[in-house]
């Protein structure tokens, strides 16, 4: 079984394994997986912008005909040199052209497939775990430290530091898409090139929360029991073209969270000192619909919504064209099931 973790993610994806070839990137930061197939279909072809070294599928097409994920790889170019795939899987399986694919001899062609939150029997996912030619590796968001060391390296390329309140603010604003918060810190440092230090007033007058900033008031409506808020603020998000399954993924984190909270509560812990600790910190803004939250839902009704949601999220995967519809229908059945206290 081939499932990189940790410190092994970053020692491959500096120096990738040639005898790997197939590499499958998935999780719920799209961002992430974005970031990582770009570097290392960056380092497998001379030009990244030349279609014959780098050959883009679409894996609901590939699933029509996997023999052609084979084909394409042991293609040899006209003029030589080195070659890549990239594939986007979508809803439909194709992992019957990666379970070929593994048992071929590969020259000079890697292959990066990326994809969205896979379960551990997923077809796609287990036939890259069990291929000695393969690895997946898991694109989550980034925790603390990950977020921490993002900050430091944007603003150190702009020669700048930042105040401790600041950071604690930006800290709790990114982090939900990897290249969503590497886009805003550049941002930032562009506001405040030449400043020495960024300031708390440098955060909040230029960075928008690139994690949820359209997605928290959809997630806290529903978990809040306002149905209302999450109709309106689910067809903003849609318009926006925010991709519904982002906001499961929110919403599953939320869910999490929250019935780690309700235990904690049962216990004795004080509902202030969870919402004043951990991490991401919770914007001020979010404390209220945060806490009506943990007063509609106890621990066991949170284990039962956290169920629903990755069945909401497996069937947008099935069902790609319903996704938002899916979606919708989740959340609103968990603003109106809010209103049952308990």
């Amino acid at each position: 079984m081939v499932a990189l973790r940790g410190k092994e993610i970053d020692a491959f994806l500096a120096r990738p394994d040639p005898g790997r070839p197939i590499i499958l990137l998935y999780g719920p930061d799209a961002g992430l997986v974005r970031e990582r197939a770009n570097a290392l279909l960056a380092s497998a072809v001379d030009d990244p912008n030349d279609p014959f070294s780098l050959v883009r599928l679409d894996g609901d097409e590939l699933a029509a005909e996997p023999s052609r994920l084979v084909d394409e790889a042991m293609t040899i170019p006209l003029f030589g040199g080195r070659r890549a795939i990239r594939v986007r899987a979508g809803s439909r399986s194709f992992a019957s052209g990666v379970d070929t694919l593994a048992e071929q001899p590969l020259k000079d062609c890697r292959i990066v497939i990326e994809a969205g939150e896979l379960r551990p029997e997923s077809p796609l996912r287990k036939a890259c775990e069990r291929a000695k030619t393969a690895v997946a590796i898991a694109c989550y968001p980034d925790a603390e430290r990950d977020l921490a060391k993002l900050i430091d390296d944007e603003l150190r390329v702009s020669n700048l530091r930042i105040a401790p309140d600041a950071r604690a603010s930006l800290m709790a604003l990114l982090g939900g898409d990897r290249q969503a918060s590497r886009n805003e810190l550049r941002k930032l440092a562009l506001y405040a090139h030449g400043k020495g230090e960024v300031t708390l007033d440098d955060v909040m007058a230029v960075v928008a929360d690139a994690s949820e900033l359209k997605i928290d008031p959809i997630v806290d409506g529903a978990f809040a029991g306002n149905a209302a808020a999450v109709e309106t603020e689910f067809a903003k998000a849609m318009v926006a073209g925010t991709y519904p399954g982002m906001i499961i993924s929110a919403a599953q984190r939320q869910a999490a969270w929250l019935h780690k909270s309700a235990l904690a509560v049962a216990d004795g812990t004080p509902v202030s000192t969870l919402l004043d600790s951990g991490f991401p910190r919770l914007h001020f803004s979010r404390k209220s619909n945060v806490e009506t939250a943990l007063r509609n839902f106890n621990a066991a009704r949170l284990l039962a919504i956290i169920e629903q949601l990755a069945t909401a999220a497996l069937e947008m995967r099935k069902q790609a064209a319903l996704a938002a519809v899916i979606a919708q229908r989740a959340l609103l059945s968990i603003a109106v099931n809010a209103k049952r206290r308990g």
